[in-house]
């Protein structure tokens, strides 16, 4: 049996990345002292200023623990208990939160197959249907991933595009930003010119995969999308009393360029990794490399070889496809080596 502990865990996920040192830096610089809690702190009051500056001045940030209690604080101050929120049948919403969503926030998930990971409002169509009915749940959010699970990312059009279509039908538009960094990273573009410019009302600011230890933030975008948020997330058990910690993280990603920064590098190395590895004998790059992921297919004995010495998670096991994460502590030098391994476990 492999040892867990031999095993290179830099290509599983960007979750498996360390802390910037910038990050820890601002951590110790909050912790002397005290402060008021549950958010009355200047690091969260800072914060809201970063998150104005970024999204404009009718955004509001509130900080939570992870991912998931973003997503579901969000989801859940946008909705009924009667709703339903349409979502890829890929996303991290509907595969990877242990069904959050239906459970904590009561909302019913309506999946859609999009092979590139990204709805459009001809996907979303056939499902806004059956208003008014009590038979069925009510349509009352399309919920979108920025960069998607496949690593594609949406263009600020695309996004406008689908918040035009629900704005249109009363729906509204909700992102998960877990690697926004990444996504603004591959587009070139700020921020805003995929979310508060793009039509998007409430978002999901990820920090956990771009360099800080936890925290993201659910920040809306328009305040009328939303209802009762400040009890909601302390009723989803997201209310941080020493809140000071998840907002100075953030401070030190988002009121420079910190994100911005971090996320280059891990697009680069996804880019460099694909690169060294494309003309492989064997191996398959399977979806465009727009963030910080690669996804590819590799004969089934070769996948193997390579597990015994590298963590990566498999995507498809019907076609044998796999996927492969950088993060802002990347190397060049791992990915060098990494490649190098792929090569050797292709040849057999």
């Amino acid at each position: 049996m492999t040892d867990p502990t031999a095993v290179h865990q830099g290509f599983a996920s960007d979750n498996h990345a360390g802390v910037h040192p910038d990050v820890l830096a601002a951590l110790t610089a909050a912790a002397p002292g005290r402060a008021a809690a549950y958010g009355a702190d200047p690091w969260t009051e800072r914060l809201g200023a970063v998150v104005r500056r970024h999204f404009g001045d009718t955004a509001r940030a509130y900080p939570v623990f992870n991912g998931t209690g973003a997503n579901v604080v969000g989801l859940q101050a946008m909705a009924d208990p009667w709703s339903a929120a349409i979502c890829t049948a890929t996303s991290h919403v509907h595969v990877d939160e242990c069904g959050a969503a239906e459970r904590v926030a009561g909302l019913k998930l309506l999946p859609v197959a999009a092979p590139d990971g990204k709805l459009t409002p001809e996907l979303v169509d056939p499902l806004v249907t059956g208003f008014g009915d009590p038979h069925h749940a009510q349509p009352r959010v399309i919920t979108i991933t920025q960069a998607t699970e496949l690593g594609t990312v949406y263009t600020p059009a695309e996004v406008a595009a689908l918040a035009e279509y629900a704005h249109g039908r009363g729906l509204l538009l909700h992102m998960d930003g877990a690697r926004l960094a990444n996504a603004a990273a591959s587009l070139g573009v700020p921020a805003r010119a995929f979310t508060a410019d793009a039509g998007v009302d409430v978002l999901s600011l990820g920090g956990t995969k771009n360099g800080a230890m936890l925290g993201e933030a659910v920040v809306v975008l328009d305040p009328g999308a939303v209802r009762g948020i400040e009890y909601v997330r302390k009723m989803d058990l997201q209310l941080a009393s020493k809140m000071r910690f998840v907002s100075a993280q953030l401070v030190a990603l988002f009121d420079g360029d910190l994100w911005l920064r971090n996320a280059r590098h891990a697009n680069a190395m996804a880019r460099r990794l694909a690169d060294a590895v494309r003309s492989v004998p064997g191996v398959r790059i399977t979806r465009p490399v727009q963030a910080n992921g690669v996804f590819a297919v590799l004969p089934p004995d070769a996948a193997r070889r390579l597990r015994e010495r590298y963590a990566f998670h498999p995507w498809d096991a019907a076609t044998g496809e796999v996927r492969w994460m950088c993060a802002f502590d990347t190397t060049p030098d791992e990915v060098d080596a990494f490649a190098a391994a792929v090569r050797a476990a292709a040849a057999g």
